[in-house]
């Protein structure tokens, strides 16, 4: 019996992750040779989205939201902004879905409800017990929203929160595009032993499509097979690029001193070079199989020509 078609509805029409994952479904139909995933768009910015039939949809993936800008020195509203966005607008969508009979609502979601990560030099990793802990209220909107989405959850309409670590891949936003910029500059680089979870674009389109085949709720934690450090993710990208980067203790005393400093600085170092995990086994604990591609493979893809 063939499987039926499932019918997938991405809130967000510029958003990188609900592109990537639209763009991933398509080839997987086209190598399966027959169309399993229908994938709808649809915009949030203006009030019409409200009129519109969702309807027969399988899923929704809730991919509208404020990222982390500089969130140092921001205006009340701007504060405002984040928790009507992030929180009250995710309500409202998930509260449509359920309405209109949609089965799983998928929550894009960020470990960034943990807090930053740990300064240079310790350590900190995500694991069963740890209670979230927002540092600011780009988290704490984060946060706030999956505690009211769940409240809507029942036997019928299941709540998927996705907890993801850095997002990488080709195109991508945020700190990936820095540091390959940095791949390029510089010949040396501190070797600083930090460690970073991490999840590749590819990787997190299948888990997406492993999670609406599953149909389930939860609170989910995607990620790499592998730890990086940071040192080791410039001098891969420096590789794919055909360049060679030399890693350079001599400075590590310098970054640990600067990530010691107080404000915007040292949450920029802390930040790079900090290390925050997720715990391997909540990342296969209910899903499993979507991590298709190593960090060495995955970095290849994207600098292939």
């Amino acid at each position: 019996m063939e499987q039926a078609v499932r019918r997938i509805l991405i809130t967000g029409v510029n958003s990188y992750v609900g592109n990537s994952v639209e763009a991933y479904l398509k080839e997987y139909n086209s190598v399966q040779g027959r169309e399993l995933y229908r994938v709808g768009k649809c915009s949030l910015r203006e009030k019409s989205w409200e009129q519109e039939s969702w309807n027969g949809y399988d899923a929704v993936l809730h991919m509208v939201g404020i990222a982390h800008a500089d969130i140092g020195h921001v205006s009340e509203e701007t504060k405002r902004r984040y928790y009507e966005i992030n929180r009250d607008l995710a309500v409202r969508a998930a509260e449509k879905a359920k309405r209109e009979g949609v089965r799983q609502f998928v929550y894009m979601s960020s470990v960034i409800v943990y807090g930053d990560s740990a300064t240079v030099g310790k350590g900190k990793k995500i694991t069963e017990e740890t209670e979230p802990s927002p540092a600011n209220f780009y988290g704490d909107s984060k946060w706030q929203a999956e505690k009211a989405l769940k409240k809507l959850e029942d036997a019928s309409f299941a709540i998927a929160i996705v907890r993801a670590p850095m997002i990488y891949g080709r195109g991508s936003k945020g700190n990936f595009p820095l540091l390959a910029k940095l791949a390029e500059k510089t010949p040396i680089f501190p070797s600083i032993n930090n460690e970073r979870s991490m999840l590749y674009i590819e990787n997190l389109a299948e888990f997406f499509r492993l999670l609406v085949e599953s149909g389930r709720g939860g609170v989910f934690f995607p990620q790499n097979r592998e730890y990086v450090t940071t040192s080791q993710m410039v001098q891969m990208i420096a590789a794919a690029k055909g360049q060679r980067i030399r890693p350079w203790r001599v400075i590590n005393p310098l970054v640990k001193l600067a990530g010691k400093m107080p404000g915007k600085i040292g949450g920029m170092v802390n930040k790079a070079f900090g290390s925050l995990t997720i715990d391997q086994e909540l990342s296969v604990r209910d899903i499993d199989g979507y991590r298709r591609y190593s960090l060495e493979e995955s970095i290849g893809r994207i600098y292939e020509s």
